[in-house]
């Protein structure tokens, strides 16, 4: 069950949750009204009401907004390198690999409650405590990628993280656009057409010590 999902179930007032319950619930209603409001315009007062509960339960869990905003990127930034390790731990076959990563990326972007907007189109990249975590999923996912193709390729640690920060964003970019046309491509078709593209291009760098890709 998502964090949104668990606010929903849990919404009526007067409920009493176990703490840890009562924080999920409290993180799917300030995800919601983020993505929705986006940082700024979010209140504490939105989030109280969208979770069914009063403000001083609000700051018996989170003494701010700041600190809300921060727990959920941290959960959300864990989701997608997880996710990315995962694709890269799924099979042996490397053009299948390449497929499997751009597809978590899709997955990721995908997700009914938008969390990959307060990740990668969030209105308070200003904020170091923000900027942080950003820089943090996209370089953790960077490395998971870099591990692989180092280990493959044999090419020195620095050429392959370059590689791996293009194939990176390339899919990070790719899927957001893809979301944002309304899907104009069906996913798993836009997901082929981006892991040939990507295959394509890695697919040139032999594996270490044979001629095969």
């Amino acid at each position: 069950m998502t964090a949104i999902e668990q606010t929903e179930a849990a919404r009526p007032r007067g409920t009493r949750l176990p703490r840890r319950a009562r924080r999920n619930q409290l993180l799917g209603a300030a995800q919601e009204v983020f993505v929705a409001q986006g940082y700024h315009a979010a209140a504490m007062d939105d989030i109280a009401e969208r979770a069914g509960v009063s403000k001083p339960v609000l700051y018996q869990h989170f003494p701010g907004k700041l600190d809300l905003y921060l727990a959920l990127l941290d959960q959300h930034c864990e989701s997608l390198i997880q996710a990315v390790r995962g694709a890269l731990a799924s099979t042996t076959d490397n053009k299948q690999r390449v497929r499997a990563t751009m597809d978590a990326y899709f997955a990721y972007v995908e997700d009914d409650g938008g969390a990959f907007r307060l990740v990668f189109e969030s209105d308070l990249t200003n904020e170091p405590a923000v900027r942080e975590r950003v820089d943090k999923v996209t370089n953790e996912c960077a490395e998971a990628i870099c591990d692989v193709i180092a280990e493959d390729t044999g090419l020195s640690r620095a050429e392959s993280m370059l590689l791996a920060s293009g194939l990176g964003g390339l899919a990070q970019v790719v899927a957001r656009s893809w979301l944002h046309s309304d899907r104009s491509v069906p996913r798993d078709e836009a997901v082929q057409l981006l892991a040939s593209l990507a295959w394509r291009g890695i697919a040139g760098f032999p594996l270490h010590g044979t001629e095969q890709h």
